[in-house]
């Protein structure tokens, strides 16, 4: 808000707070509430757990094509399909995206574009996928400079925090077969 907003790059929202009346600096971390109780990765209820404070690393897809509403997959023809996305990360730069055609088990380098200066921005990717008839699964995952990956599967935590697992996008190739029915 106004007339004075404070934005704490690379980590999460919820730690982001509006309409404050006061700021007091205090010299040892603070231990109000969300931060001691609150907002915090623990699997049991009295475990003291870690706080929520830096954004896992993340990259998502555009989903590509034209979705079908009755399947929740989308789909596209077979040829050279341009996918894209943005990756980014709160503990380090992204260094890396690579993309996923069959739900994880290969992986193939994006192209990252160039670092514009600003570590705590998204970073867009882009990658070209040889659709081919059929069902597929796409995905794409990001690696920062400190060398932490975007997981396959999420580490489960009580709050659902920090959730970063790897976005799957069902596709369906259709060769189209010219009597319009896209089958």
């Amino acid at each position: 808000g106004r007339p004075l907003r404070l934005v704490v790059p690379g980590w999460y929202g919820m730690a982001h707070v509006k309409w404050l009346r006061e700021v007091t600096v205090v010299d040892e971390p603070f231990t109000g509430f969300q931060q001691a109780v609150a907002y915090r990765l623990r699997r049991h209820p009295e475990d003291e757990g870690e706080p929520v404070t830096r954004i896992a690393p993340r990259a998502l897809l555009v989903p590509p094509g034209f979705p079908d509403f009755m399947s929740r997959a989308r789909v596209v023809r077979p040829g050279t399909v341009t996918l894209e996305g943005r990756a980014w990360s709160g503990r380090a730069a992204v260094t890396r995206v690579e993309v996923s055609a069959d739900a994880g088990r290969t992986w193939q380098e994006a192209e990252l574009e160039p670092e514009d200066g600003h570590r705590w921005a998204w970073r867009r990717w882009q990658h070209s996928w040889a659709a081919i008839p059929g069902e597929h699964v796409l995905s794409a995952r990001a690696t920062d400079a400190d060398g932490h990956i975007q997981p396959l599967e999420q580490p489960w935590n009580r709050g659902g925090f920090a959730n970063n697992l790897v976005q799957r996008v069902p596709v369906l190739c259709v060769d189209g077969g010219g009597d319009g029915s896209g089958q």
